[in-house]
This record gives C-alpha cells, sequence and structure tokens, in this order.
C-alpha cells in the first residue's frame, strides 16, 4: 500500500476543497482591511453556515497521531474552519464526493500540513479526517451550532447523523511522514 504524502498548506493546493486561511496581508488595495503601525487587519472569509445555521466557535483538541485515518466526515450545511492554535501543526486528509453520491472518492484524497497561524476553510460537503504529529493539538474550529449538536448525538448515542455523514473507510488512507520542522 502507497502511503499519501502530506503536502504544504497552499492556496492553490486547497481550492479543491475549500479556502486557505492565514495568507497574510494582502497586496493592493483591500477595502475591509488596514494596515497600521499599531495593527493590521484584512478580510479573508465569508464564513457560510448555510441556510437558517447559527455560528459556532469551538476549541477542539486532536491527538489522533497514528497516520492512518480510518474514517472521513462530512458535513452537508456548512463550511467548517480548523486553525491549530496550540501543540503543533494539524494534518488535514480531504477527498471529495464520488460523482452526485455523499459517499467519498478516496482514490483522489489529499493531505495538507496546517501550521499554527494559518488555517483553513472546508466547503459544505467536503470529507475530511484531521491528524496530528504532537500527543495533542488544539485548535479553534468554526462551525454550525446544530451541526455539532446532530454529530454529538450521534457519536454519544448512536442517533442517525442528519447534517453529517461518518464513513469508515474499508482500507485505511496510510499518511506518509513529513520531513523537516513542522
Amino acid at each position: 500500500m502507497n502511503s499519501l504524502p502530506v503536502e504544504p498548506l497552499s492556496e492553490a493546493s486547497f481550492a479543491p476543497f475549500g479556502w486557505m486561511l492565514g495568507r497574510g496581508f494582502p497586496p493592493g488595495a483591500d477595502p475591509l482591511g488596514v494596515a497600521h503601525p499599531l495593527t493590521d487587519f484584512w478580510h479573508e472569509h465569508d464564513f457560510d453556515t448555510g441556510p437558517g445555521g447559527a455560528p459556532e466557535v469551538l476549541w477542539v483538541d486532536y491527538r489522533k497521531a497514528d497516520f492512518q485515518a480510518q474514517a472521513l466526515e462530512a458535513h452537508w450545511l456548512t463550511e467548517q474552519a480548523v486553525v491549530p492554535i496550540r501543540g503543533g501543526a494539524l494534518i488535514q486528509v480531504m477527498a471529495p464526493s464520488l460523482d452526485g453520491q455523499q459517499r467519498p472518492d478516496v482514490s483522489r484524497a489529499r493531505a495538507f500540513l496546517i501550521e499554527p497561524g494559518q488555517g483553513i476553510c472546508m466547503r459544505a460537503g467536503a470529507w475530511h479526517a484531521s491528524l496530528v504529529l504532537a500527543p495533542t493539538v488544539t485548535c479553534m474550529m468554526l462551525t454550525r451550532r446544530s451541526t455539532t449538536r446532530d454529530l454529538v448525538d450521534h457519536l454519544r448515542h448512536q442517533a442517525p447523523a442528519r447534517e453529517s455523514s461518518v464513513v469508515r473507510l474499508a482500507q485505511p488512507i496510510a499518511l506518509a511522514r513529513p520531513t523537516g520542522p513542522a
């Protein structure tokens, strides 16, 4: 079995799955940003929770460090943003859906290294799994409140998920260990 390489995160490489966050101050005029000697701020992305969705900020501790994605999940109604803030980098495995189906196309999976100070915003329906290089990586997540409640009910009580899907993979996706600092 071949190992999936872990790619550095870039705007172009992540585009099939969503948007890179933390790109730095944009060149040229940004009507929603300002560069000032005391602080810079700029527009990164308009977050979409879908119709009737309320946004929610979560702190998430990831501890899966075995370099294998045994399952993938997708959220059908909302985007989901993840930004590592403590403990090191996050590895995000991404896969598109099979054409016309709510199943992942594992043959087109990719893995991205997301360093602290970077982030991603995944499109609704993007299949994903999160792994880490350190014992625990804490991330800030922006998601939809009803999607969190639905997923918690599914995981705790095995209730059918309505806003998300979790698929256990027949063959886990093995990742190649990144080389160099992370």
